[in-house]
């Protein structure tokens, strides 16, 4: 009982720190915190399914390298499903700040994050990912029309 309550709380550490490090633009902690054969299911966000992480970070980097993150996860519903795998659902909410002369100023979304994880060597890794969206507000930069 004690090490499921431990390989769950580890889960839970694991995507604050998948949060703080996308939202510090840690690239390279952020690697960590994926298995390498990940598969992201990134299709409601434009970019489709995703394998591996030397894949994911050029998209990411490229995508909100250069905007202002805020990532929170909440209520999350995690399943042990053997002493070395998991399932993990997690609500989300995001603010994105885009710099000055992009054409989208700001984006506040909802929506959850579906999840499984893999202990490999004692560390639990995000296996596979997938993000829906429920919500999002948007503001975008005034244009000449307007």
């Amino acid at each position: 009982m004690a090490e499921a309550h431990d390989d769950i709380e580890a889960i839970k550490q694991l995507k604050a720190r998948y949060f703080r490090l996308m939202d510090t633009k840690d690239w390279d902690g952020l690697a960590g915190v994926f298995t390498p054969d990940v598969h992201l299911d990134m299709t409601g966000e434009g970019a489709g399914e995703i394998d591996t992480v030397e894949t994911y970070l050029p998209f990411l980097i490229s995508n909100i390298g250069e905007v202002t993150t805020v990532h929170h996860g909440h209520m999350p519903e995690i399943e042990l499903t053997s002493p070395t795998t998991a399932t993990g659902i997690w609500a989300m909410e995001d603010e994105l700040w885009w710099p000055e002369g992009s054409p989208i100023r700001y984006m506040h979304g909802y929506g959850h994050y579906h999840e499984t994880y893999r202990k490999d060597e004692g560390t639990w890794r995000i296996a596979t990912l997938t993000l829906t969206r429920l919500h999002r507000i948007f503001e975008f930069a005034p244009t000449d029309d307007a």
